[in-house]
């Protein structure tokens, strides 16, 4: 058994529909056995266990990163005009690299100490379409025990020969790492079409037979992102609606699946989206950062659909999940909606545990979770320092940590009660 002294926090509920949704102890004790959560309690000297002694900081649960690409990692900060225009001038040549075995460990390696330096003990993660790149980070994954789930992308049209791959082949493939997989020790297969342009019809047919063939993957794609690519789908699929029912005919829209933007949905959509069961996950520093738009938290709220909270790095500017909800923070605002700390750390914890079906394992203190938690410094920069002094209450302690922290404000990650250790 171990314990960690320090003040514990946790979010038990989403803040806007739930009540009591905040436990705050300011001397607490957090005890583990095997990995898993005892208790979060008051501090007392608990007999025979040694204490970690983390007064003055904050123990809260490890962050989840709902999207993010990890094969993206050398194209963040990249200038474009628009979204499509990056995965073309950027994206693309970045992710052909992951062809090359050896380069996609190390990539993966260094994509992993920067998700555990920034408090990240969860991920939903984008390889490339390259089964190279799959292993390679389910590698650096499982050698650290960390909960992940990711997934090979599919896309064999409208990309470069070098990130395309061909739709028996991309189901094939995919059958395989399932396999190898899913499953095993902490990791989940995520089935991963890029988004509705860049796969076929069948290719889409056969993604959705990959989730009916298998108990247990989550689903994880891009939806109606940009405004430009939201007309393109209306050109390759008349078909359809809207954009949510071309997933939909092919059995994605469903629990486990997990749609990333969500900035364009038209009437009817939100409400599809959370009758299906899926969840919606805003990516707030990508979507300022090419222009894309503006996630409509008032409509996912009344929707009741899940969301969850994605750095979307390369096109997200930072690992760092604190810095993300600072952007949702300043997003929700320029929409006129309330968003405080409690809503952000909500979506960074539970929110984005929810998201993965993985509620039950991660994302709070409740005794049975693992024991993947961040320790925070309230004092990381002088700035951060002099404002605390001045902060009354624990919301405002978050609220600073929301919008002046970052890497540095994480002095520790523990995974399963273990300090990570960085390689690089």
């Amino acid at each position: 058994m171990k314990a960690f002294r320090g003040t514990v926090v946790y979010i038990p509920g989403d803040p806007r529909a739930e009540r009591d949704a905040l436990r705050f102890i300011e001397d607490g004790l957090l005890v583990l056995d095997e990995g898993r959560i005892v208790s979060a309690a008051p501090y007392a000297e608990p007999p025979g266990i040694e204490v970690v002694d983390y007064r003055g900081r904050l123990l809260m649960p490890g962050f989840v990163d709902a999207h993010v690409h990890s094969a993206q990692t050398d194209v963040i900060a990249s200038p474009s005009d628009s979204l499509l225009d990056w995965l073309d001038r950027h994206t693309f040549p970045a992710e052909a690299r992951f062809a090359d075995a050896a380069y996609a460990r190390e990539a993966s390696e260094y994509f992993i100490d920067e998700l555990l330096r920034n408090g990240t003990t969860t991920a939903a993660v984008f390889p490339s379409v390259h089964p190279e790149s799959v292993d390679a980070f389910f590698e650096a994954a499982d050698r650290r025990g960390l909960r992940m789930a990711a997934g090979k992308v599919m896309m064999d049209r409208h990309c470069p020969q070098a990130v395309r791959d061909e739709a028996e082949r991309s189901y094939r493939d995919s059958q395989a790492l399932i396999r190898r997989w899913h499953g095993r020790a902490r990791l989940a297969y995520a089935v991963t079409p890029r988004f509705a342009p860049t796969s076929s019809e069948r290719q889409l047919e056969l993604a959705g037979r990959l989730l009916q063939e298998h108990a247990g993957l989550l689903l994880q794609t891009h939806l109606s992102e940009h405004e430009e690519e939201v007309r393109w789908v209306r050109e390759l699929f008349p078909w359809a609606k809207n954009y949510l029912e071309v997933y939909a005919r092919y059995g994605m829209l469903r629990p486990g699946a997990l749609f990333a933007h969500c900035l364009h949905l038209e009437s009817g959509e939100w409400d599809k989206l959370a009758a299906g069961g899926a969840a919606a996950v805003h990516c707030p520093s990508s979507n300022l950062f090419l222009g894309s738009g503006l996630f409509d938290f008032a409509a996912a709220r009344r929707s009741g659909a899940a969301v969850g909270l994605g750095s979307d790095v390369g096109g997200g500017t930072s690992f760092s999940m604190l810095r993300t909800m600072h952007d949702a923070h300043k997003v929700a605002r320029t929409r006129r909606v309330p968003f405080d700390a409690l809503d952000g750390f909500y979506l960074a914890t539970l929110g984005g545990a929810r998201a993965l079906g993985m509620q039950e394992r991660i994302g709070s203190f409740q005794p049975g979770r693992e024991a993947d938690f961040v320790v925070l410094r309230p004092d990381a920069t002088s700035l951060l320092a002099r404002r605390m002094a001045q902060a009354e209450t624990i919301e405002a302690r978050l609220f600073l940590l929301m919008t002046l922290g970052d890497e540095r404000a994480v002095e520790a990650t523990y995974i399963l009660g273990e300090m990570s250790r960085v390689s690089s």
